[in-house]
């Protein structure tokens, strides 16, 4: 507040003003904020007993800590999927800097090495991001990509991230309390990522040598059930 009274909205200090379109961001993003913080904590307190002792339990105090690492591993692990998917929907990293509140530099630096692995050359790549898959289509893509020997190494929202082999694979994907993911590392299924809840992720290596030639995006959006 000035000597003159509050500062107006249109007042001569371009520096001071807001405009509405402004204005009305600034507060929706404070508003997102304040809801996810309610849920972020609603979700720590909620994912175990052990807590309940707060705060006179010096215990409790410890197994905040360490549940609050877990959940801040986690997040960085989905904003490191988002800037995946938002590059395979064809985003640049000026765009994606700017979401991030950062520099296009920094981004890159940042999540470049992963993200921008599929824009290798088609005949040379050995990784490649797969988007646009659902709970619904992603398994027929998966199959039909492990005929091609492309094995998915990681997966996140709507996309897998392949990586290529000489030899064919195929895929597996359960609700993370079934049964039967009991004894499938003994015959040979291997666990892919720290799973996406519900779904769990298996893959395995086959002996039949990858078909020739290559599978597109596109094809394999194609074969999955509509």
């Amino acid at each position: 507040m000035g000597a003159d009274g509050p500062a107006r909205l249109g007042a001569t200090d371009a520096s001071a003003t807001v405009t509405p379109t402004a204005a009305r961001t600034d507060v929706a993003g404070h508003a997102t904020t304040a809801r996810l913080d309610e849920l972020l904590a609603h979700a720590i307190a909620a994912a175990g007993p052990g807590l309940e002792g707060l705060p006179d339990d010096p215990g409790a105090h410890l197994e905040l800590v360490a549940r609050t690492d877990r959940a801040h591993r986690r997040t960085v692990e989905m904003l490191r999927a988002a800037v995946l998917a938002a590059r395979a929907a064809g985003h640049s990293w000026d765009a994606i800097g700017g979401a991030l509140g950062t520099t296009r530099q920094a981004a890159q630096q940042r999540f470049g090495r992963v993200a921008d692995a599929p824009e290798a050359d088609r005949g040379q790549r050995r990784t490649r991001l797969v988007s646009g898959l659902t709970a619904f289509n992603e398994m027929a893509a998966l199959a039909l990509a492990g005929r091609y020997g492309w094995r998915s190494v990681e997966f996140g929202f709507y996309y897998h991230l392949l990586e290529k082999d000489d030899v064919q694979w195929e895929h597996r994907r359960l609700v993370a309390w079934s049964q039967e993911r009991t004894g499938l590392t003994e015959r040979g299924w291997e666990k892919i990522g720290g799973g996406w809840f519900p779904w769990v992720y298996y893959a395995r290596r086959l002996e039949a040598p990858a078909l020739e030639g290559d599978v597109s995006d596109a094809e394999l959006l194609e074969a999955a059930p509509r």
